[in-house]
């Protein structure tokens, strides 16, 4: 049975707290001038992490900000229920309201086979949570008037006009392929990107997806996105840009677009510009060897539903091992609960935090909004639409869950996932490691056991 362990956040809890600036960002590429060829982008080395330590974050007690504290227990018994019944390794929760953290709480293990206990610092992979900021980061630059979110994507990377789609044979002809392709009558947008209604091939669905996973399959291992996305841009779509959502690498192609609009790699442009800036000191794409220590082993389940470990936390893993050369705006960042917190709070405050703005209040609320209209988000259900980066509440009683419209929320590949409540002026940031999760009701019992708490 994997070790348990709930350790109680107070506000006892003293951090030295760092006074950050933004960093100027790197001479830019012309917006106006398409990148034709490789794509020279500043910097080889990944970008080094920031010394300073973390910031205390603003605790308060439950009841201060609206909460039952013995309702809020019901949490607490259900996360460690979890893990008593060898269902998780190991759990870290944030709840946080009216900008207080009411709920910091680690249960079980971070490593259960080493008997090392979970933290409140332990460093999770958040894979897909990682969308949220790629997408901010390319917001940034929209902000800064780099480009229209109705622009095609081929005015910065030319492999992708004169998009083409698959579509089956005709039955009376014979192509010797399962598809055939004709014209795209639209241009692939940045909108499309940032709202997965590109029509991109991906690992989930549609007609390309062998052609897909068999070129992810060929990449060498110094491969960069932009190697990818060269090859993705190859591959016919699934379907006309803005008549589909579909879920699948167009955040990688967010990414990509930040470094060309920007001239900084990914990384460095996420540590200068949002990381520092907002003390997020604990996120990076590939791990520093001194935090190897913090960072959570992955598991999977067993024939039984119990866990069984994928993947010890060591140097030889994806996230130490070299050549760290893929940054992915899709999947890759690791980070902490109380890092993703503080990225989610100056959201919910209107795009800044603690005297630092990120982005303008129109711009969140643009983030946030529907894009999608009617489609369907299939990864999330009925009673969803999708912004740029986030899934949006747009019927509470369809999706059968207490979020409030408006509300927007991901989550990762892990298990990780988190949620923004506007109206209840509410956060959540669950963080565990397993894979795959759909066994679970966890990521449910966060969002109804928090809400049910609610008391004023």
């Amino acid at each position: 049975m994997p070790t348990s362990r709930r350790v109680i956040a107070g506000p006892t809890a003293v951090l030295m707290v760092a006074v950050l600036g933004l960093v100027a960002a790197a001479p830019v590429i012309a917006a106006t001038t398409p990148v034709i060829g490789p794509i020279a982008i500043a910097g080889t080395a990944p970008a080094p992490a920031a010394d300073a330590p973390s910031p205390a974050l603003p605790r308060a007690a439950p009841a201060e900000v609206g909460f039952s504290p013995e309702r809020l227990d019901r949490l607490d018994r259900a996360l460690q229920g979890y893990v008593d019944r060898g269902e998780l390794a190991g759990i870290v929760a944030l709840v946080a309201r009216k900008g207080k953290v009411v709920h910091l709480e680690s249960y079980g293990a971070r490593h259960v086979e080493a008997k090392a206990p979970m933290a409140e610092d332990t460093i999770f992979r958040i894979a897909s949570m990682t969308k949220p900021i790629a997408s901010v980061a390319l917001m940034m630059l929209w902000e800064e008037g780099r480009f229209q979110l109705r622009d095609p994507v081929s005015r910065f990377l030319p492999d992708f006009a004169e998009p083409v789609i698959a579509v089956p044979p005709d039955p009376l002809e014979y192509h010797g392929q399962p598809t055939r392709t004709i014209a795209a009558r639209n241009p692939i947008t940045i909108q499309h990107l940032l709202t997965h209604t590109a029509g991109l091939a991906n690992n989930y669905r549609g007609s390309t997806r062998d052609a897909y996973q068999e070129m992810r399959r060929e990449l060498p291992p110094d491969a960069a996105v932009a190697d990818m996305v060269a090859k993705l841009a190859e591959i016919p779509l699934d379907f006309e840009p803005g008549r589909a959502w579909e879920y699948g690498p167009a955040t990688d192609v967010v990414g990509l677009l930040v470094e060309v609009i920007s001239g900084q790699r990914l990384d460095r442009f996420l540590e200068e510009r949002i990381f520092r800036p907002l003390g997020m000191t604990d996120t990076h794409f590939y791990l520093p060897a001194e935090k190897l220590p913090r960072f959570a082993a992955l598991y999977r389940p067993d024939a039984d539903g119990r866990i069984e470990l994928a993947e010890a936390p060591d140097a030889g893993g994806r996230y130490l091992r070299q050549p760290q050369t893929y940054f992915s705006g899709a999947g890759g960042l690791v980070s902490t609960a109380a890092d993703y917190f503080r990225f989610h709070q100056m959201m919910l405050n209107g795009g800044q935090l603690d005297g630092v703005r990120i982005l303008g209040r129109k711009t969140v609320e643009l983030m946030t909004t529907n894009h999608t209209g009617d489609l369907g988000i299939w990864l999330r259900g009925p009673g969803y639409g999708f912004g740029l980066g986030y899934s949006v509440v747009v019927d509470q009683g369809a999706s059968a869950m207490p979020a409030s419209v408006g509300s927007y929320s991901w989550g990762g590949a892990f298990c990780t996932t988190f949620w923004v409540d506007p109206e209840e002026e509410l956060i959540g940031v669950l963080m565990t490691q397993i894979r795959p999760y759909t066994h679970l009701n966890v990521r449910e019992d966060f969002a109804t056991l928090t809400y049910q708490a609610l008391a004023d």
